[in-house]
């Protein structure tokens, strides 16, 4: 990923970290229309909301890599500068962490390190392996990206692209699962194993590193996420915490659930075996499913069973999974 020139595109990120006064001060050097141009541009298919992407749609956002524009490195970068200013205790760890790094891959893998580090495995070696998986593979480069905007479109608590990037969890733990899944990919599976383990150990979140996690993914909270060996997630799945996507025993090969893009799954869902989550289905706090899904459906439940249906296209952008409320 090229490193990259500030552009003054980072708007909606800033909204929930500045005062009225600064917003306004703000869009008086910077106008909505460009903001969003930039946007359309670079990020058209899941930052928008748009759920049945086009060839020509995507084309832009697979060129990412090839331009020297990258709305959300600027935007962090300029968030850094902001609260640096505003909190001066941080301004060494805000160095340390985001301006002293000339892209996004850079700092990623250097917070990842840090946070994961222990006596035998140093943070310096794990930055390495970071960087050079990340910097090789433009998946993951436009990947960490989606990721990050899931979090801050989704994700109330998410302040800033800076915030879900130095401190939120289930970002952490989805990134160092896309390094694991691209060194076992290459076969270097005993360095994916370790990386699983210590992503376990720091951040509570158990993801095998064979498990296949599409782009655009929100992983709310993160603590006690479970993914099996076989589990397929598909883009812009909205999962919180607690969830399991397990086996139902000793068996072998293709095991684990299946889900389609779109889908919404509340806290504590557990669901079992290899069965299919249909795209945009909806899955209640709680629920234990044991039979496939349809699409667009929700069910709630032990075991879970359709009790409606959802209107949106996609359930994981709108968040809103509380049966109880009339929106079937």
């Amino acid at each position: 990923m090229a490193c990259l020139s500030e552009e003054s595109c980072w708007v909606v990120s800033l909204s929930k970290m500045l005062s009225e006064d600064d917003k306004q001060n703000f869009m008086d050097s910077t106008t909505k229309s460009s903001t969003a141009k930039i946007l359309d541009k670079v990020f058209p298919v899941y930052a928008l909301g748009i759920s049945n992407p086009t060839g020509s749609e995507v084309e832009p956002l697979l060129q990412l890599s090839n331009s020297a524009d990258d709305p959300i490195w600027d935007a962090i970068r300029e968030e850094a500068k902001l609260v640096a200013e505003s909190e001066p205790i941080l301004s060494s760890f805000l160095y340390a962490s985001i301006l002293s790094h000339d892209c996004l891959e850079q700092a990623l893998g250097f917070v990842l390190a840090n946070r994961l580090q222990n006596p035998t495995l140093l943070a310096t070696q794990l930055m390495d392996i970071f960087y050079d998986v990340m910097t090789h593979d433009k998946t993951i480069q436009r990947s960490i990206r989606l990721d990050v905007q899931a979090f801050l479109d989704r994700d109330p608590a998410c302040l800033s692209y800076c915030s879900a990037l130095l401190y939120l969890k289930g970002y952490h733990s989805l990134q160092v699962h896309r390094v694991a899944h691209a060194l076992w990919s290459q076969g270097r599976k005993v360095l994916a194993l370790a990386l699983q383990s210590r992503i376990s150990e720091v951040f509570g979140v158990d993801i095998h590193p064979a498990a296949q996690i599409g782009e655009g993914i929100l992983l709310d909270h993160g603590t006690g996420v479970v993914i099996g060996e076989t589990a397929v997630v598909g883009n812009r799945v909205s999962m919180m915490h607690a969830v399991t996507l397990g086996g139902t025993g000793k068996e072998v090969g293709d095991r684990h659930p299946k889900v389609g893009e779109g889908a919404l799954i509340g806290a504590s869902v557990t669901i079992l075996g290899n069965i299919k989550i249909g795209h945009g289905a909806m899955i209640a706090a709680g629920s234990l499913v044991l039979k496939d899904v349809p699409p667009h459906s929700i069910v709630a439940g032990i075991p879970a069973k359709v009790i409606g249906y959802v209107d949106e296209q996609d359930p994981c952008l709108s968040m809103k999974h509380d049966v109880t409320k009339d929106f079937i």
